[in-house]
C-alpha cells in the first residue's frame, strides 16, 4: 500500500506567525521560528518535523494569509 507524503513551503515574507496552522496541524509539524523575522518584523512558522507530514493541508486551509502551500507524493 502507497504512502502519501506531504511537504509545506511556507511563504516567510507572508507569514505574521499567527500560530493557527500549527494547532491545525495533527502532527506537529509546524512551528514558530524565534530567531528570524521578515521584513514586516514578524517571527514566522517554518516546517520543523518536515518528513512527518501527511499532506493533509490543514495547514494552509485555517492561515488568513494564505502563505503556505502543501504538496502531495504517493511513496512506494
Amino acid at each position: 500500500m502507497s504512502k502519501i507524503q506531504g511537504a509545506i513551503l511556507v511563504n516567510g515574507e507572508l507569514c505574521k506567525g499567527c500560530g493557527l496552522c500549527i494547532a491545525a496541524c495533527p502532527r506537529g509539524v509546524l512551528a514558530v521560528n524565534p530567531n528570524h523575522f521578515n521584513k514586516r518584523g514578524f517571527k514566522y512558522v517554518q516546517p520543523v518535523n518536515g518528513e512527518d507530514c501527511s499532506g493533509c493541508a490543514s495547514c494552509a486551509i485555517v492561515c488568513p494569509d494564505g502563505c503556505i502551500t502543501v504538496y502531495r507524493a504517493k511513496e512506494d
